[in-house]
């Protein structure tokens, strides 16, 4: 059974996945699969831009964990779409150095469920499971994924909702 783990970057997907690799989990970073799909990148924004249409293709399917923004639209058993509050998120993402537009970006997605969307277009509802990170312990949002792959955690995925952030900015 393959799992993806995916999110806005800064929602806790590589601690996550790192938790359960403690717990005795394969898990594969994109990050680490995606070198030789990269068609432009761009140093300024600290961007890559990957051909993900032949990376997806190309990709070869394992029983594990996959991690990373870009995981759920590979054809996963089951994906956990782990989210954050943009206030926080921009928190997280600060120290990273990264440029005020890219923080801003990714944000922005983040307010706007894109990663979420995403994931609904690619997979059936009972295949998502959606976790809100901003308050969660690593540790405990593992335990969460570990019951959602046995199947004792039931789908599920629409109640988190940042529309207030969207209207006042926090």
């Amino acid at each position: 059974m393959m799992i993806g783990i995916t999110g806005t970057p800064g929602t806790g997907k590589t601690s996550v996945a790192v938790e359960l690799e403690r717990r005795g989990y394969r898990v594969v970073r994109l990050t680490d699969t995606v070198r030789p799909y990269i068609i432009e990148e761009d140093s300024c924004r600290q961007t890559l831009v990957v051909d993900v249409d032949r990376w997806v293709e190309e990709f070869e399917p394992l029983d594990g964990i996959v991690e990373g923004h870009l995981a759920h639209l590979l054809p996963c058993d089951r994906v956990v779409v782990l989210r954050c509050r943009p206030d926080i998120l921009r928190e997280r993402l600060a120290p990273r150095n990264y440029p005020e537009e890219k923080i801003a970006e990714n944000v922005e997605a983040e307010a706007l469920d894109v990663i979420l969307i995403e994931t609904l277009e690619e997979h059936p509802d009972e295949q998502i499971l959606e976790v809100d990170m901003t308050n969660l312990p690593i540790s405990e949002c593992a335990d969460r994924v570990e019951r959602f792959i046995r199947g004792d955690l039931p789908p599920s995925y629409g109640s988190i909702d940042w529309t207030e952030y969207l209207e006042t900015g926090r």
